[in-house]
């Protein structure tokens, strides 16, 4: 058996919980996880806490690790504006590579997580369906940059980049969690007796969207930093599927046996702030899991979601050409991560 070590860094997130989730069923895997926190090992996952953007600590905690062949790189450093991210997400991923490439003589494969900022998604209208070979917005942009370092630094290993649309999964306490946010919001309006509003700006409501479900997403990065004709590619990847929240929102509502009612402009991240207090009483009221408001409200990143009122999609078709033809139906996925939060009592 051909034995592999994944370093998984960000281990905590959205992505990087699946990913190590992925690894652990699969027997030629052992997996590193890491993350500024740390967390509880289990089987053949271990992990590691690390400050990244402290290069002596990065070298410190990670110069040990000469095992380590694969290194899966979903880490990221939220910062009030965009233009903002270059310089700690840069940095990181500088620290964790050097640290472990000179540590590790057996390294064969960095994979690189990125998004379609690195199409200008983020900034408005872009050319859709997005393709891997479209020309970048104009700089800063921090996963255009990460890209370009590990380029220029590649040698004896081999690299992959990896282009998500909006992830879904439930890991809490995430800054980009969409899943949590709608469904937290969805029980907050069953609590008060009110119908589930999209709270989306105007011109988002017909807007073509696709999600990224985050097993689906765990599987792709591993087909990509595993077989061959993948290294050196960036790859989109998507659920398969393309949804407008007008057709969409009224049958996520069906499963909080919430009405809807017109759509209504409402900014979540100041509808609700004061929202604590009713959380709190919904936690005692139906013996919810003591999980604090902070983490499981994403509200930002569901404002910058929902404030999508351009088409927000890319062409996933390179991916199934080069050999992975994985799907996913996005009302399934949603449907199964609601359920999923409700089976471990973090909504009612």
């Amino acid at each position: 058996m051909d034995r592999k070590v994944a370093l998984v860094v960000g281990a905590r997130g959205v992505i990087g919980r699946n990913l190590v989730g992925h690894l652990a069923t699969l027997e030629d895997w052992e997996v590193i996880g890491l993350s500024r926190r740390g967390g509880e090992d289990a089987g053949r996952v271990r992990h590691v806490a690390v400050d990244l953007l402290d290069r002596d600590d990065a070298r410190a905690r990670l110069g040990g690790l000469r095992e380590v062949t694969h290194i899966f790189y979903a880490a990221f450093q939220d910062r009030p504006s965009w233009a903002e991210l270059v310089p700690p997400n840069l940095a990181m991923l500088v620290n964790a590579v050097e640290a472990v490439e000179a540590a590790a003589p057996g390294l064969r494969h960095i994979s690189l997580m990125q998004g379609y900022k690195v199409y200008g998604g983020h900034l408005g209208p872009f050319k859709t369906p997005a393709r891997e070979d479209d020309p970048g917005p104009m700089p800063p942009e921090f996963m255009i940059d990460q890209l370009a370092w590990l380029q220029a630094r590649a040698g004896g290993w081999s690299w992959s980049a990896i282009r998500p649309s909006v992830v879904g999964g439930t890991a809490l306490g995430n800054p980009m969690n969409l899943a949590v946010a709608i469904a937290v919001y969805a029980s907050m309006s069953k609590e008060l007796g009110l119908p589930l509003r999209f709270p989306g700006k105007p011109g988002a409501h017909d807007k073509l969207l696709e999600m990224t479900d985050a097993g689906l997403l765990a599987r792709a990065t591993l087909w990509a930093a595993t077989d061959p004709r993948a290294a050196g590619q960036a790859f989109n990847i998507a659920n398969g599927d393309l949804f407008r929240w007008n057709d969409l929102w009224p049958r996520l509502a069906r499963f909080f046996d919430l009405d809807v009612a017109p759509p209504l402009p409402m900014p979540l991240a100041t509808m609700m702030a004061d929202k604590e207090p009713l959380w709190a009483a919904m936690a005692a009221k139906h013996g919810l899991a003591p999980v604090p408001y902070q983490d499981v409200s994403s509200w930002r990143f569901a404002d910058f979601v929902f404030g999508f009122d351009y088409d927000m999609f890319a062409d996933s078709s390179k991916a199934r050409r080069f050999g992975f033809h994985d799907f996913v139906d996005t009302e399934a996925m949603f449907l199964g991560l609601f359920q999923d939060l409700r089976r471990r009592r973090i909504i009612p």
